[in-house]
């Protein structure tokens, strides 16, 4: 499985993934709870940012985690305990399952559309998959800035051409319908951000979107995409929307579907 992971393997993305789950987790995870005994498999895990919510709201399920990075899953394993974790490539997996649970991985795969398809036949029949995903297409703030704009527009740019899609949250009807999933159902989940709400102003608009895309700027500026002047100029404005008269808006997507 070739997978476009723009954002690398270094210790400030680990550290925004986890960071980004947490002040989450409720946004994201609400509505998500396996039964007792179910088995859950966790396609695409990384570090185990996310695995730890789903063991926190399923813990009696039998969940399997599998990521393509054995370093990946090293931290994942310091991260939660009682998961069967397992490096494989997505489309080696097999086995059968009740549930399959995957989250920002779609995004990163030049051809998402097989991998649904191949996480179908993981599945019993009637089993359940859930994908998350964001679009970077929904995401407005106040004050208003162009430069801000292009500096996103370099990440969604550099996916794009590392083979993913940035903004596939609004992808994901037609992406599981697609595969053959029924009972296909989307809904967005979104984050809006003030200063009444410290807690996401920080823990999302500065650690996790904007750290995202501030992880990207030596390469953009490298890759000819942008001045880095512009750059700073852009980043700066992303920060400035935290301030008490900043406001910061970004929409996930969550989907559902089954096998007939």
């Amino acid at each position: 499985m070739d997978t476009a992971y723009v954002h690398g393997y270094t210790e400030p993305e680990t550290r925004r993934l986890g960071d980004q789950a947490d002040t989450l987790a409720e946004l994201l995870h609400a509505g998500t709870a396996y039964p007792a005994g179910s088995r859950v498999l966790e396609a695409g895990c990384g570090v185990g940012a996310q695995t730890v919510h789903l063991v926190a709201r399923s813990p009696g399920a039998h969940l399997t985690a599998v990521d393509v990075s054995e370093a990946s899953l090293h931290q994942a394993r310091t991260r939660v305990e009682g998961v069967d974790f397992r490096q494989a490539d997505l489309f080696a997996l097999d086995g059968e399952y009740d549930h399959v649970f995957v989250c920002f991985v779609l995004e990163h795969l030049p051809e998402p559309e097989k991998a649904l398809a191949h996480l179908k036949t993981l599945l019993r029949p009637g089993g359940t998959i859930t994908v998350i995903e964001g679009d970077h297409g929904s995401a407005f703030f106040h004050p208003r800035s162009e430069a801000a704009q292009a500096a996103i527009g370099c990440l969604v740019r550099l996916q794009a051409d590392a083979g993913g899609d940035a903004l596939i949250g609004r992808r994901l009807h037609p992406l599981l319908t697609g595969a053959g999933f029924g009972d296909v159902a989307v809904a967005p989940r979104t984050v809006y951000a003030d200063a009444s709400r410290p807690d996401l102003v920080a823990g999302f608009t500065r650690d996790t979107f904007t750290a995202m895309v501030e992880g990207v700027g030596e390469t953009a500026v490298a890759r000819g995409l942008i001045t880095q002047e512009r750059w700073d100029h852009g980043v700066a404005d992303l920060h400035r929307t935290t301030r008490e008269d900043g406001t910061f808006h970004y929409t996930f997507f969550k989907a559902t579907g089954s096998k007939l």
